[in-house]
């Protein structure tokens, strides 16, 4: 799953506790790097060998520094936590797999239906993977499929008719979502009230990580307390513009995604030129599809290429538990 790519510059996301908030921050390094997924987060690791210091919040939300070390020859992660003080990343079982798993949905408009797809496969098929999935995260339209995976799995389908209906609404409007005096927010707001028990964001409450940018001065959130079912739905339509697939910093994220590209569940594209892009600190593949779906995400397709999509959500999904171990 490793493949060598050669960067000026390396980013690193650090999770910081201020004022009561989990922010996001950038470090930098300037060396050749390996792509690949390391710790929860995307890490782009040297040839030789590359440290950096990291922030993890613990479950009394103080922070927690943790040394991290990387090589080609192999992982091993320093923490003050840890009984034995050092992770062999060599070890790829199944127990070492699940000691910390996270799922992260990606930004994606009205292609969130291609999650709610993979949030019924993972429900109905992945309840192994399930039990061990430590945070769940997302943005904008993923921070839906993220919280009804999360808090009432059995309202998928609920769920997918309001997408079928409200994306059905606004295909009919002249200008779709930005048609004058048609309240989008509003209609949304309406229908995930529908699907959302009003505890909801209790039960989200330092599991579920929403990715939010702060339009004023571009910097991106991460937020993982709410004080109300309204309050956690304004997170979700603040959206992700700067961080579209928010990567925890502690152990591995699962990535979700109806884009082509460097993720765990995602469309595989064939005849494709191995060429990508980073949008939305999303490594999507440069090709036609891609551009396709991403016109889909703003102005939704008709109902039959929007069940397609939620299929190929649920596909992708079985083919990842399938490949993985974690099918049932």
């Amino acid at each position: 799953m490793w493949t060598a790519r050669s960067v000026s510059t390396a980013q690193i996301q650090l999770l910081e506790l201020k004022e009561g908030r989990l922010c996001s921050s950038i470090l930098s390094k300037n060396q050749q790097f390996w792509t690949g997924i390391l710790n929860c987060f995307t890490l782009r690791a040297p040839y030789d060998r590359a440290k950096c210091q990291v922030s993890k919040v613990n479950e009394n939300q103080s922070v927690i520094d943790t040394a991290v070390a990387i090589s080609a020859e192999g992982t091993k992660r320093t923490s003050g936590n840890s009984p034995s003080g050092e992770y062999d990343g060599k070890q790829h079982t199944l127990e070492g797999k699940m000691k910390h798993v996270n799922l992260s949905f990606a930004s994606c408009g009205f292609l969130g239906i291609y999650h709610l797809g993979a949030a019924a496969a993972l429900y109905r098929h992945g309840k192994k993977l399930l039990k061990v999935v430590k945070d769940f995260a997302g943005a904008s339209a993923g921070s839906l499929a993220a919280t009804v995976l999360l808090a009432v799995p059995e309202n998928i389908e609920k769920c997918q008719r309001f997408t079928y209906e409200f994306a059905e609404e606004v295909r009919k409007l002249d200008f779709g979502a930005v048609t004058p005096g048609y309240d989008f927010m509003k209609r949304l707001r309406e229908g995930i009230e529908s699907i959302l028990p009003s505890n909801a964001h209790e039960i989200a409450e330092n599991r579920l990580y929403v990715s939010v940018t702060n339009v004023r001065n571009g910097k991106n959130y991460l937020f993982s307390n709410f004080a109300s079912r309204e309050d956690l739905i304004k997170k979700w339509v603040d959206g992700g513009i700067t961080n579209g697939l928010p990567i925890l910093p502690f152990g591995r994220t699962i990535t979700i995604s109806p884009f082509s590209g460097r993720l765990d569940i995602c469309p595989q594209d064939k005849g494709r030129v191995d060429l990508y892009v980073k949008f939305a600190k999303q490594d999507i593949m440069l090709s036609l599809a891609n551009l396709v779906r991403l016109n889909q995400a703003m102005f939704p397709p008709n109902q039959e290429k929007m069940e397609s999509l939620y299929q190929n959500g649920f596909d992708d999904a079985v083919h990842f538990l399938l490949k993985e171990n974690w099918f049932e």
